[in-house]
């Protein structure tokens, strides 16, 4: 440990992590932001009489993002360890603003016609190739600024800023629902919400600028270490074998929980859509409290506890939890439902970040975090919905229930098999 960090009071400590956190937020806030208004835009940027077409045509560029999640891990990932992680969390927040304000400011097929979306799918990929690399390197800074003592607590941070961009955008949309009159926000509305992402990126890119870099970088660096190649990646499969375990049944419980289950409510459940916004939002919020809460226990039992306690709770309880939620018709008891889920889930949410980073050098610690975390949420969280859906559809919905079972299943054998990476920290080598 450096002089510098021994020096480094918790205050600065805290507030460095706050402005690296802080554009976890933004970055959530605008991907969630777009879901939650293309029902409004995408009669803008898609000709069609069908607004079922539409939808699909916005939905489909959803999900062009999180195929760029795993190249945006890999280029800045490679750029956070080989020029700092303070530099790529300045141009991941800088690539998100500049798309929010595209996006807020191009105009309709009517306006400028093939050209719309053609913006828009150029702007997404820019935003999902950001987004794959505000990850990896959020994680990573956020575990090299913190203190031993208090790493699970302050890299949990990670998903209470992701939360909270989620409740944020959800917030913010039901404000403009509540003060324009649907005409307005399917004429121009819509745009605000953008805006907003827009200015909120630009006051955290001020903030990152006057981020102090991790020492450990600092200390690599000037050891002229070999940073950021594949070639070193190579030599940690079962790093990187361990890190796609642990996160497959993890980030498929997380959209389910998350946001399938707001579908789930109305579908299959028969709850007005308003119920539901307003049961997600609790559960969400409780949810996101529970993070730090949970990140502070880890330093004190270790990861592996809690990682054990979402893989052995999360393959018994998903199913019959699920199933009592088809027969529910009182909003109370799912939110109670909902929010149990939820308890599960943090032993992963809480912690996937600060077990991931423990995990690499220092040199190679942004993309062995992000991307083969990245490849496994393109491949597996992304398809949540689809995968559901799909079930649904061929009357089979209870198969997507097993289906979750079984991919935390998988990653409780991984969890079993791992170290707990707080006794064997690469941090602290």
């Amino acid at each position: 440990m450096s002089n510098t960090s021994a020096k480094r009071t918790e205050r600065s400590t805290a507030s460095n992590i706050i402005k690296g956190s802080l554009g976890n937020l933004i970055e959530w806030f605008d991907w969630y932001v777009y879901a939650s208004f293309s029902v409004y835009f995408s009669a803008s940027f898609f000709p069609s009489e069908d607004q079922t077409a539409q939808l699909l045509n916005a939905a489909a560029i959803f999900a062009i993002g999180f195929i760029m999640r795993p190249i945006g891990s890999l280029i800045l990932g490679r750029f956070a360890d080989k020029n700092g992680r303070r530099a790529s969390l300045t141009l991941s927040i800088l690539l998100m603003a500049g798309g929010s304000l595209v996006i807020g400011l191009t105009p309709g097929y009517n306006t400028i016609g093939i050209l719309s979306p053609i913006i828009l799918v150029i702007t997404r990929l820019i935003q999902g190739l950001s987004l794959g690399g505000e990850y990896g390197t959020s994680a990573t800074y956020l575990s090299e600024m913190a203190s031993k003592e208090h790493r699970g607590f302050y890299a949990s941070f990670q998903y209470v800023t992701l939360i909270a961009g989620q409740l944020i955008a959800l917030l913010v949309q039901i404000i403009i629902q509540a003060t324009l009159t649907s005409a307005q926000i399917y004429a121009w509305g819509w745009r605000i919400p953008f805006f907003v992402g827009a200015v909120g990126a630009l006051i955290v890119l001020w903030l990152r600028l006057s981020m102090l870099e991790s020492d450990q970088f600092t200390a690599a660096k000037a050891a002229n270490k070999e940073t950021g190649t594949l070639r070193q990646l190579a030599k940690y499969p079962k790093a990187v074998l361990t890190v796609v375990g642990l996160t497959l049944g993890g980030t498929i419980s997380f959209y389910t929980y998350t946001t399938y289950l707001q579908k789930f409510m109305i579908n299959s459940m028969g709850l007005a859509p308003n119920v539901v916004s307003q049961v997600n939002f609790w559960a969400l919020f409780i949810f996101m409290l529970l993070q730090p809460v949970a990140g502070h226990l880890s330093d004190q039992i270790g990861r592996k506890a809690l990682l054990l306690w979402f893989g052995i709770s999360g393959t018994l309880l998903t199913v019959p939890l699920f199933t009592v939620l088809q027969h529910v018709k009182s909003p109370w008891i799912a939110f109670l439902l909902m929010l149990g889920g939820l308890v599960i889930v943090t032993g992963y949410t809480s912690i996937n970040a600060i077990v991931k980073a423990e995990m690499f050098p220092t040199e190679i610690r942004a993309l062995g975090v992000g991307l083969p975390y990245g490849l496994t949420v393109a491949i597996f969280g992304g398809t949540v919905e689809y995968i559901a859906l799909w079930l649904k559809n061929a009357h089979h919905e209870n198969f997507f229930f097993w289906y979750v079972s079984g991919a935390i299943l998988i990653s409780l054998l991984v969890y079993t098999r791992m170290a707990d990476t707080k006794k064997t920290s690469y941090l602290d080598k």
